[in-house]
């Protein structure tokens, strides 16, 4: 009775969330500092939680939430550089020579190229991209959202270079400072990046695999839905090329990820599978017999909202396809350089430190090193764009602008969602002697599913994700308590933890901010109920399949290390 009790009290901040947010329709701004508030008076009056530790776990959250500010900063910054060159419009319109069929379209631009911005930008910024140039190319929009959406649900686990896996988990997990995740590390002999990197490979491959049919999916769903004849058939005829671009991303994905690390998988993943899609087309490989298009507009059903001009505005100076490459290439030639510990330039940038130890005399330490975060990359590379594509003063100032603006709505909501999971996480010191808030509810949960929970995981981290509008907060809430109940029923901890991270990924295609925004940029008004009705098709494949690998895994290793 007493576990229930305190199961049910661990749960009401989710519930909280899930009510504002979802329920009430208030705006993330207003839903999670209220929660934060929530979740320290649960730490405080019934945890028993000391208050300097729930005050050195605030300031720890903020620290944290500042860090994913400055690289999300950085991410949008550079596509807006990008967008004000004329880069981007250069590359799409390069994408769009290859093939005028729809099918090949829906592969090329929300799945390659858009999961490389995933890898490079993160934080919904694929779809909010890729949905306006489909609309522009006459794509109906809400067929424009139903492919894009799907297929940033992929790679979002390592989006915004690997930022969900390396401040998302690793904060749910503790940095390192949790007793129970660091005796687990000693009984493995790992250190906690290393232990990263094991959760990073375990996701790669569980949450790859699912991923290798979703080009198949879209191009069925675009077909089916949206089809003069409504074929689900139809979206079969590029099934070799759709397979080709999920496999060829698949073994980029899993290859990199075990072997260079969570920052790159879907960044190389996606550029990838866009170079070979790119060069199995111009060598006529693959390509249909018939070319498949929409009906004429005016047959277009109401609900699938209004057309728009298909013909790109002309610029003055526009930029070559070449050029307008290069910062994207030096964004993946610096990060991998920054990357290997080989090499000095490491070092140089690790040394550059700021820790505050003990704050306010816990156990909680907080560092960071702002010359590694992928943000000073970022910027590094849009101070040599703005000079590479002569770009005026106009163009940065708009550019910077249109950061800013982006910003603006993200800094309360991510301070106060970050804040109230590290409040979550840290509240393993209490008057009390009760586990934390993750782990008891993780006891509550495994007392009830018993060793079957790995395959309702990804349906956690999937409605963290949705709750929270963030993978990488998905993670940071719930990653400790998919360790706790994989702990308590005898699973391998790391391939649970991948499981909701896989899962907070999936998550992304149907989080409301991510359906909210892409909506809004193309101009459907109140559609949103709909596209999450419609989205729930592939998310459910995804949740399904990643629960019944990350089972079958599961028995496979225990029965390997009984």
């Amino acid at each position: 009775m007493q576990l229930f009790f305190y199961t049910i009290i661990a749960l009401f901040p989710i519930i909280c969330v899930f009510f504002f947010l979802v329920i009430k329709r208030w705006p993330a701004q207003k839903t999670m500092p209220l929660v934060y508030f929530i979740t320290v008076f649960n730490a405080g009056i019934i945890w028993q939680v000391p208050p300097q530790q729930i005050m050195a776990a605030t300031i720890d959250g903020m620290i944290t939430a500042c860090q994913i500010l400055y690289i999300l900063f950085g991410a949008v910054l550079l596509l807006n550089t990008l967008i004000e060159s004329g880069a981007l419009s250069a590359i799409c319109q390069g994408l769009l020579t290859l093939s005028g069929d729809r099918r090949i379209q829906a592969i090329l631009i929300p799945w390659c190229f858009g999961s490389f911005l995933e890898g490079a930008a993160g934080f919904g910024t694929p779809a909010a991209i890729c949905a306006p140039l489909l609309v522009k190319l006459g794509f109906p929009p809400l067929a424009a959202v139903l492919v894009s959406l799907p297929a940033q649900g992929i790679p979002s686990c390592f989006g915004a270079v690997g930022t969900p896996l390396l401040l998302g988990v690793a904060t749910g997990l503790g940095l390192n400072d949790l007793p129970v995740v660091n005796q687990r590390l000693a009984e493995l002999g790992v250190s906690f990046d290393d232990y990263l990197r094991q959760i990073g490979g375990q996701t790669a491959i569980v949450h790859g695999l699912v991923g290798i049919l979703m080009p198949l999916i879209m191009v069925t769903m675009l077909t089916g839905f949206f089809g003069e004849n409504r074929s689900w058939r139809e979206g079969l005829g590029v099934w070799p090329l759709a397979l080709l671009a999920g496999l060829s991303f698949f073994i980029t994905f899993v290859l990199t990820a075990l072997f260079l690390g969570p920052e790159f998988p879907s960044l190389l993943g996606g550029l990838v599978s866009l170079i070979v899609v790119t060069l199995v087309l111009t060598q006529g490989w693959f390509r249909p017999q018939q070319v498949w298009d929409f009906a004429p507009s005016h047959q277009w059903e109401e609900e699938w909202g209004r057309p728009m001009n298909s013909k790109f505005k002309p610029r003055s100076h526009p930029i070559g396809l070449k050029k307008a490459w290069i910062p994207y290439i030096l964004v993946g030639c610096f990060l991998i350089i920054s990357r290997l510990s080989f090499l000095p330039i490491q070092d140089i940038l690790l040394s550059v430190e700021w820790r505050w130890n003990n704050i306010f005399g816990t156990l909680i330490t907080s560092t960071v090193q702002p010359l590694y975060l992928p943000a000073s990359i970022f910027i590094l590379v849009v101070i040599i764009t703005y000079g590479l594509h002569y770009m005026g003063k106009e163009r940065i100032t708009n550019s910077l602008h249109r950061t800013i603006l982006t910003l603006r709505g993200a800094i309360v909501a991510t301070l106060g969602a970050v804040a109230l999971a590290t409040v979550f996480v840290n509240s393993e010191i209490n008057a009390l002697n009760l586990e934390s808030m993750p782990l008891t509810l993780a006891m509550g949960v495994s007392s009830v599913v018993g060793g079957i929970w790995s395959i309702f995981a990804p349906l956690m981290g999937a409605i963290g994700t949705f709750i929270a509008g963030s993978t990488t907060v998905s993670n940071m809430m719930f990653s400790l308590f998919q360790f706790g109940v994989a702990e308590q029923t005898g699973t391998m901890e790391s391939l649970m933890v991948a499981l909701q991270a896989g899962g907070s990924s999936s998550g992304s295609m149907f989080s409301i901010n991510n359906v909210v925004s892409v909506c809004a940029t193309v101009g459907l008004v109140r559609q949103e109920g709909l596209v999450i009705r419609k989205v729930l098709l592939p998310l459910i494949y995804c949740v399904l399949a990643e629960g019944i690998i990350g089972t079958l895994l599961s028995g496979l290793f225990r029965v390997m290390f009984s």
